[in-house]
This record gives structure tokens, sequence and C-alpha cells, in this order.
């Protein structure tokens, strides 16, 4: 498959990496031109001169579907394109002359649904990609801090349950590139904090106990070392903690105990390896009612238990929404929201001393 798009851009200079193809997010790099790309919204970055410019992306899983990846020239977003399985597919652009262009692409989907393979080995007339000293959040979650369900091009349930998955649109990444700071998404559909949508922590992990794996999951392990120390860390975790499950398989009533002491020890394991970053426990948008007070209850625990150990917190709430995505989840307009309703408080932690 050759994909070809024109288009005449200005140029946004970004990035913070020395080298001429910059990686970030969740990746593992395999050459200095090849890329494997893991988390939600992990990806790669590179400057050129060329008026064409060919990469190939290529999806891997256990077994044989389409990934998705976003295009990104000069700051403005190409869309969100599939990746068929099978060998690499050559992705062409053209670009104006007379200038350098930045181009990012990012995976769309999250760790749960393979990698996406950046092969860089065919660009020509790389240039370096300007240093920065950009600060960087990172965004702890659930399938909400994915993107799942959001980009509704495709309708929802026309085939697979990712193909609706745009992480470059979920809130923390808008959040990030309206206050110009750099992210990084650690986040798995369905995970919670102690049990998980439909499992009791008993076939399946929980995000803490994956968040040190850098592909967040019990199968394939490798350890995730951070390129970048977060200076902030928010954390969106819960919304599962509390699901009622499928309604078929035994579910047991919601442990607050339970809740508070596994998100208390996740907190203080984050404090130990990032000491200096800023911590804000987020609560649910996809929570209302007796539930969402339930879980803003348990956080002032944590933040309360957590004080005591000299550990300082700061809590967030959302505002009650219907999300118009699919599965009750936030589509991208919900997420804009989110978004606007969070960065203040964020810039906020940013200009802190």
């Amino acid at each position: 498959m050759s994909n070809k798009w024109l288009f005449g851009l200005l140029l946004l200079s970004s990035g913070h990496f020395a080298q001429n193809i910059q990686h970030f997010g969740r990746c593992n790099p395999k050459s200095a031109t090849q890329f494997e790309l893991v988390g939600a919204a992990s990806g790669v970055a590179f400057a050129t001169t060329a008026t064409e410019v060919t990469f190939n992306l290529q999806a891997v899983d256990s077994w044989a579907h389409r990934d998705y990846a976003v295009l990104v020239v000069d700051g403005a977003y190409l869309g969100r394109y599939p990746v068929e399985p099978g060998k690499p597919s050559p992705i062409t652009l053209d670009l104006n002359p007379g200038s350098t262009h930045v181009v990012e692409v990012y995976k769309a989907t999250e760790a749960s649904i393979g990698q996406l393979i950046f092969d860089g080995s065919p660009l020509t007339q790389l240039q370096p990609i300007p240093a920065t000293n950009r600060k960087r959040i990172e965004f702890i979650g659930d399938s909400i801090t994915c993107g799942m369900g959001n980009d509704l091009a495709i309708p929802c349930h026309t085939d697979q349950w990712f193909d609706q998955h745009n992480a470059y649109y979920a809130y923390g990444p808008i959040t990030a590139r309206a206050l110009k700071t750099d992210f990084l998404l650690s986040s798995v559909s369905g995970f919670g904090i102690y049990r998980n949508w439909n499992d009791e922590n008993e076939a399946e992990p929980t995000l803490p106990q994956v968040y040190d794996n850098l592909y967040l999951n019990n199968a394939k392990k490798i350890a995730y070392q951070a390129t970048q120390i977060p200076d902030i860390i928010s954390i969106c975790l819960g919304t599962n903690d509390f699901s009622d499950g499928d309604g078929k398989k035994k579910r047991l009533p919601f442990n607050d105990a339970k809740f508070i002491s596994n998100y208390t020890q996740f907190v203080e394991k984050l404090h130990g390896k990032y000491p200096n970053a800023k911590i804000l426990l987020l609560d649910s948008p996809m929570l209302n009612g007796e539930k969402k007070a339930r879980l803003q209850s348990c956080l002032r625990s944590i933040q309360a238990d957590l004080k005591s150990k000299n550990i300082n917190v700061q809590l967030f709430s959302f505002k009650e929404m219907k999300p118009r995505g699919c599965d009750y989840h936030p589509d991208m307009m919900d997420h804009q929201i989110l978004s606007d309703e969070l960065a203040p408080t964020l810039k906020a932690l940013l200009n802190e001393n």
C-alpha cells in the first residue's frame, strides 16, 4: 500500500531530541531509523528539507489486524490512517520545496493493540530538530486516557473495538499541546487500581502491576526506562474499579479500603521513582452520582494518607458529562471539554517553583 498526500504548511519547530529521528512515549528503539511504537500516542518525529519523503509502517501483534497511525506535518493534523497487517506499508508524503518540514507519526491505539513499527531508513535530507527545554506531563489512566472510542469517523461497533481509538485527540495530548509541554501516556483500557472492568485481579493484572513494563502487560516484558523525567504525573484511575462488569461474571462489591491502600502504594512508588514530580489525582468523567462521590471520598482519604507520609498530592474533579463516544466513552469533542477543564490546574502546577 502506498499513500500520497499533498499539502503546503508553515513550519512549526518542535522537539527536544538531538538525533535526526526522535522518539517519544512508550517506544522501543530498534536502531537509529527503526522504532517499535508501543504505548498510546507514542511516536517519532523528524525534520527534512526533501520535497518527497517515504517511510514504512507495519502493524505487528499476536494476531493479524489493522492498526492506526496519526500523521502531523508542521503542527497540522493530517488525519488518522489505517495500517494493514502483513509486510511493511510505504507511506509517501509530498512536501513544498524551500522549507524544512517537521513530520510526526503517532500510534493512535494503545499497547494492548500490538506494536506499530516505524522504519525511517528510506528517509533523506534529514535535519536536526531544534532542542528545547519543554516540561513534561505523564498521564496515567485507562481507556479514557487512551482515547478509546473517541474518533467516530468509523461508526461504533462496525468491526474491531479499537477502530475508534485516537490517542492524539485524548484529553492528555490535547492539554499538553495547549500548554506547550511534552507528554507521555501510560494507560490501558479496562484497567483499574485494584481490579479491572470485568476482572477481580484474577486473570488480569492491574495498571499499577504493569506500569514498570514497557508493554503494559504480563505477556511481553521489557523494563520501561523513561527518557525524560516528568514534571507532573496526572492519574485518572478508578472508573473500572467502580464498574459493575458485564453482568455475567461474578462481581464483588467495591472495596474502599483495598482501593485506597493500592492507590496509596502506587503513588508512593511513583514518588520514589520521581521525587520532584508534582502528582495530581483525577476523578472520572464517566462516573456520576453516588459512584463519583464515593471515588472523590476515596481520593481525599488517599491524599490525607500520603500527606501523613510527607507526600503532597493535589486532587481534581471533572464536571459530570454524558459522553458521546463509543460505549459511553468521551468523543473527541468531549476530550476537548475535559482538556479545557483540566488545563488551568496543570498550568498552575507547571508555574509553581
